[in-house]
């Protein structure tokens, strides 16, 4: 139809077992379903020879990692995009489909500015032979076959403590990482560090975070309560819904 689009080519591992590759294109479907203006739209998913790939729309812009800046965002532009990323999940959720890899190098700024949610349920057809222990924590992704429990999958600085258990993931481990997020573009910093992946799983799981307002004094009260209300470490004591 004559106009530009992403294309995302699969892991071979995947392309190659049937069985995986069945699972996930039942997955694809549902994502594919997903309509909202701050989600990335999926189209197809297409083969070339023994090559499988996702065409997708094409998003002009820069990731929100590169918009973050030392001592955090204005306060007012961090609830914009907090807001604009938890409608995003909203509409996901509501249709079953869980992120699972929620970062701020899966949110796109276009040139207009809008907010764009990237790869929506695709952390799951992650390559299980993916290296895990690299010592790249700021950009490790721990990868996994799919959905099995007892698996993890994620990107080790924005998982929720259920996830670095293995344990299952709902709506509510991506509003763990949307708090991480949130911290992050408002003080420039995450609430949990580690110097190797063993560090910050342990961070993760056990340390309080730093209060948002002993870092940024200015920022409203009510913004310090929503992100440590994502951060709980028990999904049933976080919010229930985006």
């Amino acid at each position: 139809l004559a106009h530009d689009i992403a294309i995302k080519v699969l892991p071979e591992a995947l392309a190659s077992d049937k069985d995986r590759l069945a699972r996930f294109e039942r997955e694809a479907r549902t994502v594919a379903g997903l309509n909202h203006p701050n989600i990335v739209v999926l189209y197809s998913i297409e083969q070339d020879g023994p090559t499988r790939f996702l065409t997708m729309e094409l998003v002009e812009g820069q990731g929100l990692d590169t918009h973050l800046l030392p001592g955090g965002l204005p306060g007012a532009r961090v609830i914009e995009l907090g807001v604009a990323i938890a409608d995003a999940l909203t509409a996901a959720h509501e249709k079953g489909v869980v992120h699972r890899d929620l970062k701020p190098a899966n949110v796109m700024l276009s040139r207009e500015g809008r907010v764009k949610v990237l790869d929506f349920g695709l952390a799951k057809l992650a390559n299980a032979d993916t290296d895990t222990d690299n010592g790249a924590v700021e950009t490790m992704t721990v990868a996994a076959p799919l959905s099995t429990d007892g698996m993890i999958m994620g990107t080790a600085p924005y998982m929720a403590p259920e996830q670095l258990r293995g344990e299952p993931v709902d709506a509510r481990t991506d509003l763990f990482a949307l708090g991480i997020m949130l911290h992050e573009l408002a003080t420039g910093g995450r609430p949990f560090q580690g110097k190797s992946t063993a560090e910050l799983a342990s961070s993760i799981l056990r340390d309080a975070p730093p209060a948002l307002r002993s870092v940024r004094p200015d920022l409203p009260v009510d913004l310090e309560r929503v992100i440590g209300r994502c951060l709980e470490k028990a999904p049933r004591e976080r919010f229930q819904t985006a």
